[in-house]
């Protein structure tokens, strides 16, 4: 199925997310890196610090320290961690996070410009965000068809965008380079997949498998990093 839907988040507290952990089976956050300065590196593990040295820009630098930082912060209340450095994140050869001896979380993690999603599961999922703006056409849509998951209603940028967010999320889904499918008809069967119009600046995507399931969307409250004690 196909839907789309336009939502005014809510912003959460760290706190929150223990509850709404047990009323949802998808939680998505959205995350603006503008809140933060980049932090040190004292929950990455040597793993996560090689990939973060190989990094190349300060944005990349940032977004990925932020990101992980925030994702401990959250899985340390979901888990009942009395430390963030007791969680451990990896990233399989196509990039999805995995949680160390915790296989029954699915993680994905999208990011535009300064703006992060990322999605904690007890399913698996997939996700993508694009903040909205103009797009190439004609070069966007060479890549799209014949692959949207839906008929042409226009070629409007947003509609675009949908599409292209509904393929980077299938793409996480699936756990498949994103150049594997970009002429090729996704598998949409046996799945549910939404698109949503947030807080009328941002095109986000998110994909499961065909459920029942349910999904929180919320804005994530500015987190405050402390590494004097323990979370």
């Amino acid at each position: 199925m196909y839907t789309e839907n336009s939502i005014t988040l809510s912003s959460i507290l760290l706190e929150s997310i223990p509850h709404l952990w047990a009323q949802n089976d998808v939680l998505i956050f959205l995350i603006d890196l503008d809140n933060y300065d980049t932090p040190g590196m004292e929950c990455l593990n040597k793993s996560e610090r090689e990939y973060f040295e190989k990094l190349k820009t300060t944005y990349f630098k940032k977004r990925y320290v932020v990101s992980r930082t925030v994702l401990k912060h959250v899985l340390c209340r979901l888990l009942k961690k009395s430390s963030v450095l007791k969680i451990s994140t990896s990233k399989d050869e196509l990039g999805e996070v995995h949680i160390l001896n915790h296989k029954e979380l699915h993680i994905c993690i999208s990011y535009s410009e300064n703006i992060a999603t990322l999605a904690v599961s007890k399913v698996k999922v997939g996700i993508d965000v694009e903040i909205k703006r103009p797009m190439a056409l004609k070069n966007t849509l060479k890549y799209l068809q014949p692959a949207y998951p839906f008929p042409y209603k226009s070629e409007s940028d947003a509609d675009l965008l949908m599409a292209w967010t509904l393929k980077e999320a299938y793409c996480k889904f699936s756990n498949k380079p994103m150049l594997s499918i970009l002429s090729k008809e996704p598998d949409f069967n046996n799945t549910f997949y939404s698109s949503y119009l947030l807080d009328n600046k941002f095109i986000f995507s998110v994909i499961t498998d065909s459920g029942p399931h349910t999904i929180n969307i919320s804005r994530l409250g500015k987190i405050n990093f402390d590494w004097d004690r323990d979370v």
